[in-house]
């Protein structure tokens, strides 16, 4: 039993290259963390805009210095972030501040080595047409979640969608990683009931795919039970009591560590699974790859690693239980569609991560299961 455990505890790496400041009232202190001269990118959404967040930056940095987009959607698309590559590049910007979720950490990290690459639709040239380039250059990003759930703030791998070609792409690489991930709790107050259920979801999924992981190690561990013990308890305050400060700065700190665990091992089978469900359907990620889990839990728990026994895990497979996220994919995807999809749910880069073999009808069976209402 456990086969694999002890090696994996002797023969380890970690690195992480994120400065992390946490503190309520936070954001107020960005202009002490960007260089003196030079543009910065705000990269945003227009929603934030219109709550006036853009403004609190210009007011601190000034007008002249801020050039603002605030153009990001949900699941950032290629062409979108050439485009706005071709836009940008001839601007003097020597930073790059992220102010939003995952999209939005993700299209800035992109932008970041995008910009100074010197071509033209760089995107095209190095996923659609596999180019083989190698980022050679960036530009510190500052990042300033304002979800709990995807950790991009502390990871050296950015998202990008393609919609034409129905693929999903990542950017990884020491350049990726931000400089600074800034974390304040008050900027979360504000999202919505949804937005909180399908973020916290998706730190929920980081955390237990990095455990069920060949490439777990004991550091990686530490942060994803900690982030495991930290939702249990803030998770269903902040759905019951969205404006308490103090349980949405404990499902900040769980993102953010489940983060800095999946920095190590990246995501595995779950996160496989969602890619398809996502680019097809629109299942928000944080759903796509959290109504899985208990399943692969069941497949898992006792051949995998003792770690997966331990109470707290326990603890977090009876919440999500209770949160029934059968009816939450029903509101997107019909059954059959989503078993349709398995012969293009083995990513390879994502299900060979996890430490059971996994074959069509074991995914199918767990599918089925995970879907019954």
């Amino acid at each position: 039993m456990f086969v694999g455990r002890r090696m994996h505890s002797i023969k380890w790496e970690y690195c992480n290259l994120v400065r992390i400041v946490s503190a309520i009232g936070a954001f107020e202190r960005l202009v002490d963390f960007l260089p003196d001269n030079g543009r910065i990118l705000l990269v945003t959404t227009a929603g934030f805009t219109r709550r006036g967040l853009s403004q609190k930056v210009i007011e601190q940095l000034g007008k002249a210095r801020v050039l603002v987009f605030d153009e990001i959607t949900p699941n950032p698309e290629l062409n979108d972030l050439d485009q706005a590559t071709t836009r940008f590049v001839p601007e003097p910007i020597t930073g790059i501040v992220a102010i939003g979720g995952g999209s939005v950490m993700d299209a800035a990290k992109v932008l970041s080595v995008t910009l100074p690459c010197g071509f033209s639709h760089p995107l095209h040239k190095v996923l659609r047409e596999a180019s083989g380039h190698q980022w050679q250059k960036n530009l510190p990003v500052i990042a300033v979640p304002t979800t709990s759930g995807t950790g991009a703030e502390v990871t050296p791998f950015a998202t990008v969608w393609d919609g034409r070609q129905k693929k999903k792409h990542s950017v990884t690489g020491e350049l990726i990683y931000p400089q600074l991930a800034l974390l304040d709790p008050e900027l979360t107050l504000s999202l919505p009931e949804q937005e909180t259920l399908y973020t916290a979801l998706d730190a929920i999924s980081h955390s237990l795919e990095s455990l069920w992981n060949n490439n777990r190690t004991p550091v990686s561990e530490a942060f994803a039970t900690q982030a495991l013990r930290l939702a249990i308890g803030a998770f269903p305050i902040v759905l019951g009591r969205p404006g308490d400060l103090t349980a949405r700065a404990k499902m900040q700190q769980a993102s953010m560590l489940a983060g800095l665990a999946i920095s190590q091992t990246r995501t595995a089978i779950a996160h496989s699974i969602s890619y398809p469900l996502t680019i097809h359907y629109g299942v928000p990620h944080g759903l796509a790859c959290s109504f899985t889990l208990i399943e692969i839990w069941k497949q898992c728990r006792y051949s995998a690693s003792e770690i997966l026994n331990t109470d707290f895990v326990m603890k977090t497979m009876e919440m999500l239980e209770g949160l029934n996220l059968a009816n939450e994919m029903n509101k997107y995807v019909r059954e059959e569609d989503v078993v349709g999809l398995i012969g293009e749910m083995f990513a390879p880069e994502r299900a060979g991560n996890y430490i059971m073999g996994m074959d069509r009808l074991a995914l199918e069976k767990i599918l089925q299961l995970s879907l019954k209402k």
